[in-house]
């Protein structure tokens, strides 16, 4: 019997810190990727413009994609935080950069993050598993 859904990539860790969450989950066509805050040599990337933040962002978000056998053509939604308002269109003009052609549906909010970032990004893929 085929597992109902699979761990990928196993938990995140923060400063040697094992979180409670997962980082992505493969429920049979779908791969949901936690939110992505920016990281840099293993902690949250607290200085830097949106856009270095955002393509810090995103790469991992690429990355963790590839262990689930998918790439950013398979993503088919994303929801965006980010802390300030004005950083929308510095994180659009990378964002567009990752997602030029048939890009996800989207979802963006200016809200009060948890970790001191300017953005956070989250990430549902879509690829059939005879596919992968």
């Amino acid at each position: 019997m085929a597992k109902k859904k699979q761990v990928i990539g196993g938990p995140l860790e923060i400063g040697g810190r094992v979180l409670s969450l997962s980082r992505a989950i493969r429920a049979g066509d779908f791969v949901y990727l936690t939110g992505q805050i920016p990281m840099k040599d293993g902690a949250p990337m607290t200085t830097g413009t949106v856009e270095e933040q955002t393509r810090a962002v995103l790469d991992d978000i690429t990355a963790t994609l590839a262990l689930a056998d998918c790439t950013r053509d398979d993503v088919i939604k994303a929801m965006v935080w980010l802390r300030d308002r004005s950083d929308f269109p510095g994180f659009n003009a990378v964002y567009g950069e990752y997602f030029p052609i048939e890009p996800p549906t989207r979802s963006a909010v200016v809200s009060d993050l948890l970790v001191d970032v300017r953005v956070e990004v989250e990430v549902v893929a879509y690829r059939p598993l005879d596919d992968a």
